[in-house]
């Protein structure tokens, strides 16, 4: 036991003198005043936003389904948000983040939608037929779809809460660019 103990504290003593000598002084930095900023580095990355609006009418005649092109390819690493405008409060429009799902006595409705770097679609999903449910869930349904690049999502920001990602990303209302639909 004696010979443990004293092991010990010999490894302490050798660990605790583990001291190298100083190290040679760095390089001298940028001259200026005391307490001035040193010179500008080298600008970042700047991350753009790509924002988009478009309404749609979900009709039988379109199978409730609306491919909408995007102007430019997308890389394929993009991340793509597609909001709702839910409903108006206050004169303020409520966006949420799909897919939604609303439930009825015939069944669910649900929003949603599937993204390739060149176009979008944007669909109902229901198991009962939507003829049944009224226009309001099916005529001028406005939506707002967001692109960021992959490295943006990186815990930084709520993607659910639209408002959020357009403060983070700089997005404002008149960024937003109107799609086209996509001929079938």
């Amino acid at each position: 036991m004696k010979r443990i103990l004293g092991v010990l504290v010999v490894l302490a003593l050798v660990f605790q003198a583990c001291e190298g000598p100083m190290g040679p002084q760095g390089p001298q930095g940028p001259e200026g005043p005391q307490g001035q900023q040193g010179p500008q580095g080298q600008p970042g990355d700047s991350f753009v936003g790509i924002a988009y609006e478009v309404e749609v009418d979900f009709t039988a005649e379109n199978d409730y389904f609306e491919v909408l092109s995007f102007p430019e390819e997308l890389i394929e690493s993009d991340i793509v948000l597609v909001f709702i405008n839910w409903e108006t409060f206050n004169e303020n429009r409520v966006w949420r983040l799909l897919p939604q799902t609303v439930f009825f006595e015939e069944g669910y409705l649900r929003y949603n939608y599937d993204y390739t770097v060149e176009d979008i679609a944007i669909f109902l999903e229901s198991n009962f037929d939507p003829e049944l449910l009224d226009e309001s869930w099916t005529r001028d349904v406005l939506f707002r779809i967001v692109v960021l690049p992959v490295d943006f999502a990186n815990g930084r920001l709520d993607l659910t809460e639209m408002e959020e990602v357009m403060k983070m990303t700089g997005i404002q209302d008149k960024d937003f660019i109107t799609l086209e639909r996509k001929l079938k």
